[in-house]
């Protein structure tokens, strides 16, 4: 069901105001976003890791494959995704890639002691995976901002983080009073009930993006401009963007994909473990909104550099952490600062190359930010297996995250102007 252009046509041009109609296309997103596969499938998963291989008599290294597989068919993917994306209208993508996740992830709960049906079933939430995340769910928020773009992306962002402070509690409370197989196909129904309806009512492209001949806004002239996503493939701006990416994801996904066993091998409750997760999705909630506010008013190279940095001294706390305080210590630095490049690559996206090939451009950074999160787990788990620590592995991706931070001080500025595209070649279907 498309929008009517006369129902949201006064408030166009008011992105300042909370009654324009763009927010609640961002807040719609955030649920979305919080039931998809980025938060959900992602922040539970160390929660399920031990129990898995406690059940089925599984290596860590074995049920992080799972992991891996997803991460990387995601990464596989995206291009393909972006490429529809920019040909048909989001909420086209998004609802069967929300209905596929939703019914895969709660099917979960009937693994029997064959990997190859554990690793088959998060190949096949890879494959819809960002169709339902938030490289969807950004396509369609940047054509409805220009000004207040920054904190817009941070909306949407904000609902992985607040997935990751209640998703793993949920998880852990299901497992504890009933067992693991109700969990997952708790967390898949939410998915669905949560995800579906929403993104079909509200998740539309604004007005003027839709099929048609009518003009786009005069404000959002820059929207409707851009590169091709091969002149973008040949730009060193990309390529500086989607290094930090991958050492960023190395690290982070490797990281809270073993957070929960990390932390109980050295003696903390799975209780406590799952409450540092939720520490980790707290702060990770409130950095997400600073970065929003900073993006809209400072260079998001540099915001980038000061967000990221942190988290690199978290991992290295968390490297020597032996109490649940440090636990919470080591997870809000990397909450603080963690997710900041989720918020900030497709703002600089925009920025660097318009609305033409975005979202094709965004999908190739998926997928090597998906390869390099899939690896990181793989790293972790091999490392326990091989030396019973993750000490030396942590400290490993402390020095990665650092390196991905200061590589964002190397973007040039954005251009002055960029190439304007024909509306026709640049519209969705709708």
């Amino acid at each position: 069901m498309a929008m009517s252009r006369s129902s949201v046509a006064p408030a166009l041009h008011n992105e300042t105001q909370w009654t324009y109609y763009g927010w609640r296309v961002a807040l719609a997103a955030h649920f979305g976003v919080m039931a998809g596969f980025g938060s959900l499938f992602v922040y539970t998963f160390s929660v399920f890791l031990k129990p898995l291989a406690a059940q089925f008599g599984w290596s860590r290294e074995a049920v992080s494959a799972g992991f891996g597989l997803g991460a990387i068919t995601v990464g596989i993917c995206s291009p393909g995704i972006g490429r529809l994306l920019d040909r048909f209208a989001p909420r086209r993508i998004i609802l069967p890639c929300m209905a596929v996740f939703g019914v895969g992830f709660a099917s979960l709960a009937f693994l029997h002691s064959h990997l190859w049906q554990f690793y088959g079933t998060c190949i096949l939430l890879g494959v819809v995976g960002n169709g339902a995340a938030h490289l969807a769910y950004s396509r369609a928020i940047i054509t409805w901002f220009r000004d207040r773009l920054g904190m817009a992306l941070a909306v949407i962002m904000a609902g992985s983080a607040i997935g990751s402070i209640v998703l793993p509690l949920l998880a852990q409370t299901i497992m504890s009073r009933w067992n693991w197989r109700l969990a997952y196909l708790s967390l898949g129904a939410l998915a669905l009930v949560l995800g579906l309806p929403l993104s079909w009512r509200y998740v539309h492209e604004r007005p003027g993006y839709e099929r048609g001949s009518e003009q786009p806004e005069p404000h959002s002239s820059s929207h409707t401009s851009g590169v091709t996503w091969r002149q973008g493939l040949r730009s060193l701006p990309f390529w500086i963007i989607v290094t930090t990416l991958l050492l960023d994801a190395l690290s982070a996904n490797g990281v809270i994909a073993h957070f929960s066993a990390i932390l109980t091998d050295r003696g903390i409750a799975a209780e406590g473990a799952a409450f540092v997760l939720s520490v980790l999705g707290a702060t990770s909630l409130g950095g997400r909104f600073l970065v929003g506010a900073l993006l809209d008013r400072f260079t998001a190279s540099r915001i980038a550099f000061l967000m990221l940095l942190p988290a690199s001294v978290g991992i290295f706390l968390l490297a020597r952490a032996t109490t649940l305080s440090a636990g919470c210590a080591a997870a809000a630095l990397m909450g603080t600062s963690g997710g900041a490049e989720a918020d900030i690559t497709p703002y600089l996206l925009t920025r660097y190359f318009g609305l033409r090939s975005f979202a094709t451009l965004y999908g190739v950074t998926w997928t090597f930010y998906a390869f390099a999160g899939g690896l990181g787990p793989l790293i972790m788990g091999h490392a326990v297996d091989a030396t019973g620590s993750y000490t030396s592995v942590l400290i490993l991706f402390g020095f990665a995250m650092a390196l991905g931070a200061t590589l964002m001080l190397l973007l040039p500025r954005y251009p002055e102007a960029l190439p304007a595209t024909e509306l026709a070649g640049t519209t969705p279907v709708s």
